[in-house]
């Protein structure tokens, strides 16, 4: 299949703005975009000029990275962007609709709320482990969806659901893109579904620098797709989406050298995760944890609105997921330094202490 069929057909012939920097055509006195002729006092990174749409240096590391060619590979200001861009090429305002999780991350209905869109939803049940199957997503798809969203590890579950994404692709095959979103997934056992790229142009893979590599406040994201679909969301994004000192900070974290702290980082992060999990299960505070592969834990309390304020109370915010649907009661918390993560425990502990058994 080939992906852009499922594009809106207004789209069809889409011009993209032709921005100064997107010709790519050299000349030492660049006078054809209205920039200021000289740096800003301090500047070390010629701020006074336009990044290019698509850094290449960016894109070869963010390539190399995740296994994949230059030309799969679209970077924007984090996943969110990537998201929104996706709705608003596939999806016609009172006529197309989205498959996402619920409980899930809420970016995806929020995007297509924006656009117009419809959004069906998977509902999971904490009782049976946030089990997922593709007969229940394949459930909720009808000829006019046009983009399924697979949060793999799930937020805020914690749920990885790569093992269904094969049997999703054939059974999606013509039918609409399969977007697997893989912010969580280096703190998990799985391998990407990048791999899968060369053989279903329908698959979409989202990843993010935002997690596992601290950069959340530099908001680099990356999409991953056949290069006719990336040329596409290239097209459709704004001319110039990441600014130069986001695009210098990520491609230092990208070092050889850093790579290898990161590794050890998400090491003790998975490795904390874990330690706590087990701690938190034995507070009378606790009813449920439900084992993780993100960076954070989904717990149901025995009241949670308290041990929210309590939490607060001492410094520590964690968020409240207890609206989502099957979520009544629950808390999602990140795993932080083992002084952050043992801070909440004794906060839940006292909690439990001060109420008779």
């Amino acid at each position: 299949m080939n992906p852009l069929d499922l594009v809106r057909p207004d789209l069809a012939g889409f011009v993209p703005y032709a921005s100064a920097r997107r010709s790519g055509a050299p000349a030492p006195v660049r006078l054809d975009a209205n920039e200021a002729p000289w740096a800003p006092c301090g500047d070390t990174l010629d701020l006074n000029r336009y990044p290019a749409p698509q850094p290449p240096a960016l894109l070869a590391a963010l390539a190399q990275l995740y296994g994949v060619r230059d030309d799969q590979l679209f970077v924007g200001r984090g996943s969110d962007e990537a998201i929104d861009l996706l709705v608003r090429a596939f999806c016609r305002a009172g006529i197309d609709n989205i498959v996402a999780l619920a409980p899930g991350f809420g970016m995806y209905r929020i995007a297509a709320r924006i656009q117009g869109a419809g959004c069906r939803e998977v509902t999971l049940q904490g009782e049976d482990g946030f089990a997922l199957s593709v007969a229940r997503i394949l459930a909720q798809v009808d000829t006019g969806t046009r983009l399924v969203f697979l949060c793999s590890p799930n937020n805020p579950t914690g749920t990885s659901y790569h093992d269904l994404v094969e049997q999703l692709l054939q059974a999606l095959d013509g039918r609409a893109l399969l977007v697997v979103d893989e912010a969580y997934i280096e703190f998990s056992d799985t391998a990407s579904a990048a791999a899968m790229l060369d053989r279903y142009p329908h698959l979409v893979v989202l990843r993010t620098l935002s997690k596992a590599h601290a950069l959340a406040g530099a908001r680099v994201g990356s999409l991953m797709a056949s290069p006719e679909l990336v040329g596409l969301i290239a097209a459709i994004a704004p001319p110039y989406p990441l600014p130069a000192p986001c695009v210098e900070a990520a491609l230092r974290v990208l070092e050889a050298q850093s790579l290898l702290v990161t590794v050890q980082r998400i090491a003790a992060i998975r490795q904390q995760r874990d330690h706590w999990q087990a701690q938190l299960a034995r507070c009378r505070a606790v009813r449920k944890v439900w084992p993780s592969q993100g960076n954070f834990l989904l717990l149901r309390l025995v009241d949670a609105k308290a041990a929210y304020r309590s939490l607060l109370d001492a410094g520590i915010i964690v968020r409240d997921v207890s609206a989502q649907p099957g979520l009544d009661g629950c808390l999602r918390v990140t795993i932080g330094s083992p002084d952050e993560n043992a801070r909440v425990l004794d906060v839940l502990v006292a909690m439990a202490e001060a109420v008779p058994a």
